[in-house]
């Protein structure tokens, strides 16, 4: 694959030019039968006569991007080019308007592709950590003091951070436009979840772009990913926010936020489509309670599944494996996942070791412990050896005491 197939595979910018190409090279090979899986594909399609032509391997060029034909793939590619071309047009925003990221990763390419708006980031890590219900103060600082202890940030930082991105939010309310960028994993979409059920002031317009997939991307991560011009392509997408996208937020807000995970679980099944997003990413999250079967929650059994399968693999390749190809619905960023591993790893009942540890954490090799290596058998239960509390939204888990588990069909049990 080369330099520029690599880029757009990941950030979705799609060279017509290269891909022309490919599909000359590709009908040689068809011709020569040396694209034997590809003629199989061809000899589904009732058009296919037999014989290769430039129009059936571009069909297929075009398949392998996630195009139903080339028409379709050159009409994505020219409405990218359009946006890129004409960034007043495509992103007619103002520079009253508030973008909203829980994050900072596009803040520098929506500048590129022409957004005059203001930028604004709330990072706090919903999916992580305590997120109970409590007064705004308060709930404000138990964040920052989870924050603190785990991103390693001095409290008083974590806490001037917190209150920062909370104060901005409140402000948000007074905003005449906000537009709202989203992915479809647990991060964004809690984060959409809490910016919306706190609103009881509404500016005059909240408008959503939020997406799952990009034509052409073979592993879609995040927004953060894509390139400027495909962030403009993105823009006249966004639809408005109705009352019945709010009142799911808050009802979703308050689940998550409950000491049960029943009304969340259930809510997690429902159809939802005034946020169609927000019901599957709650299920995905509702799995990082632990398993009746070994205490583990989804997110640690692939990381010791990982760590078993590749052999004293480094943290870096272990988060690598993880977010490229094993999540599901990836959400977690690098020091999320380094979090995480923590709790496996510290401690006087580690499931894993690490070695080298001079190194900075991604270079650090890993090996599962002979307790690590009984869990993810099935042959331990990890809360019977952990040693930290853990929290999934207002879910309080404490080793050693009964606690909320899921069971096989992904059900809230209370274990005794």
């Amino acid at each position: 694959m080369s330099n520029d197939q690599r880029a757009s595979a990941s950030n979705g910018h799609i060279n017509l030019e290269q891909q022309r190409k490919r599909a000359k090279e590709l009908l040689v090979r068809l011709k020569n039968g040396g694209a034997s899986a590809q003629e199989s594909a061809l000899e589904r399609l009732s058009s296919y006569s037999g014989s290769p032509r430039l129009a059936d391997a571009q069909w297929l060029i075009a398949r392998e991007l996630g195009f139903a034909s080339w028409p379709r793939l050159k009409a994505h590619v020219d409405a990218v080019e359009f946006a890129a071309l004409h960034p007043r047009f495509a992103a007619d925003d103002e520079p009253g308007v508030q973008h909203w990221r829980c994050g900072n990763d596009i803040a520098h390419s929506l500048r590129l592709a022409g957004f005059q708006g203001e930028f604004h980031m709330f990072a706090d890590p919903l999916c992580m950590g305590p997120v109970p219900d409590l007064p705004d103060l308060e709930f404000i600082r138990l964040r920052s003091e989870f924050v603190s202890s785990s991103f390693e940030m001095p409290m008083e930082d974590a806490r001037r951070r917190m209150e920062g991105e909370y104060q901005d939010l409140a402000r948000m309310r007074r905003a005449r436009r906000a537009v709202l960028w989203c992915d479809a994993d647990a991060y964004d979409q809690l984060f959409l979840m809490a910016l919306l059920a706190r609103m009881d002031t509404l500016p005059e317009s909240v408008e959503l772009i939020e997406i799952s997939h990009v034509p052409g991307v073979e592993r879609f991560i995040g927004i953060g990913q894509l390139a400027p011009e495909v962030l403009a392509w993105l823009w006249p997408q966004r639809r408005r926010l109705d009352a019945a996208a709010f009142a799911l937020a808050r009802t979703a807000w308050k689940a998550y936020r409950d000491p049960s995970p029943q009304a969340w679980a259930e809510l997690s099944l429902d159809e939802t489509p005034s946020l169609p997003f927000l019901a599957p990413a709650l299920r995905r999250q509702l799995q990082e309670l632990p398993s009746l079967c070994d205490g583990l929650s989804l997110t640690e059994r692939l990381m010791l599944r990982i760590t078993q399968e590749l052999d004293r693999p480094t943290l870096g390749q272990v988060f690598n494996e993880l977010t490229s190809v094993r999540e599901p619905l990836p959400f977690l960023g690098d020091s999320m996942f380094y979090a995480l591993a923590r709790t496996l790893i510290d401690g006087p009942a580690p499931l894993m070791r690490q070695f080298d540890v001079q190194h900075p954490w991604p270079r650090r090799p890993l090996e599962l412990t002979p307790l690590g290596k009984q869990v993810l058998a099935g042959k331990a239960y990890w809360l019977d050896h952990a040693s930290a509390v853990r929290w999934v939204g207002g879910t309080k888990i404490e080793p050693g005491r009964p606690h909320w588990a899921l069971d096989d069909l992904l059900v809230p049990r209370w274990r005794l």
